[in-house]
């Protein structure tokens, strides 16, 4: 036979399941109200304000100009911007590549700041100007004689200076360092021919469509090169296949062609004087 539970049993049960009820909402209300109370009062107190800012990866422009151009100031409110339009702000600029705004803890901002890599320098009146691996030659000068990437000379043509630095933008940062001075030397058969004169004395011949492609491979020439027992410096020419020549070869031919030409002068030169002494003659 089942027990018979009475009511009068079970009521003081129910009440403390009811009162731990009650007393929980209680709580949790409390709870709720403490913390809109705080809230509202971080926002309306100075702990809400910017206490720091910091700018990580300036080093075309200073975080001085960043900071100004960004907008935000010490002291002002953390929460009275949007990043996204901070974000823009500093965008604008040529250099820049990308640039992430983030709020951090409760007071500080860090600004990030990805600029378009330096690849080399061009000489215009005497003065160098960084250009950058987008094309953009920026315009700050350096105020003394470069030795941090090549110096351009005699590149007008703002199609093949371009191209050319998106090439040197894929080298290998040891391979580019071995780069003082690139000319450009076009011609009918080669638009795109470049001298580059290297910091160890060699002369490269290249084109700069395929730049990056085979010069990525200097330092195993070199090594080829070096490697015989008698070797000498010269000319590594890579604008079709590749090839090397001495430079007592290069300057032998030069001084033949030069000898050839002034011999061939001399030659015609004294035909003509016989020319006019036959004529004077008649």
């Amino acid at each position: 036979m089942e027990k018979v539970i009475d009511i009068t049993e079970r009521v003081p049960a129910m009440k403390k399941r009811r009162k731990r009820r009650t007393n929980f909402k209680f709580i949790a209300l409390i709870t709720i109200f403490l913390l809109i109370i705080l809230v509202l009062l971080y926002f309306q107190l100075p702990y809400s304000n910017i206490k720091k800012i910091d700018i990580e990866g300036a080093e075309l422009r200073d975080e001085a100009y960043y900071l100004e151009q960004s907008g935000l100031r010490v002291e002002s409110s953390l929460w009275d911007f949007k990043t996204s339009d901070v974000e823009q702000l500093l965008a604008k600029n040529e250099w820049i590549k990308s640039v992430d705004v983030k709020r951090k803890f409760l007071n500080d901002v860090e600004i990030t700041i990805d600029e378009w890599k330096k690849v080399a320098y061009i000489s215009k009146d005497g003065d160098f100007y960084p250009m950058l691996e987008n094309g953009v030659v920026f315009s700050e000068t350096d105020e003394v004689v470069p030795i941090d990437a090549p110096i351009f000379l005699k590149f007008d043509d703002e199609s093949l200076r371009k191209k050319l630095l998106k090439q040197l933008a894929g080298l290998k940062p040891e391979v580019l360092s071995l780069i003082s001075q690139i000319n450009s030397n076009p011609s009918e058969a080669d638009p795109y021919a470049i001298t580059l004169f290297m910091n160890d004395g060699y002369e490269v011949r290249a084109d700069a469509n395929t730049l990056a492609e085979k010069l990525n491979y200097y330092p195993s020439i070199i090594a080829q090169i070096e490697h015989q027992e008698a070797f000498e410096k010269g000319i590594i020419d890579i604008e079709v296949g590749s090839y090397y020549r001495p430079f007592s070869d290069e300057y032998s031919l030069i001084d033949m062609s030069e000898a050839e030409s002034e011999e061939g002068g001399q030659a015609e030169q004294t035909n003509d004087e016989q020319q006019e002494q036959q004529t004077g003659e008649d």
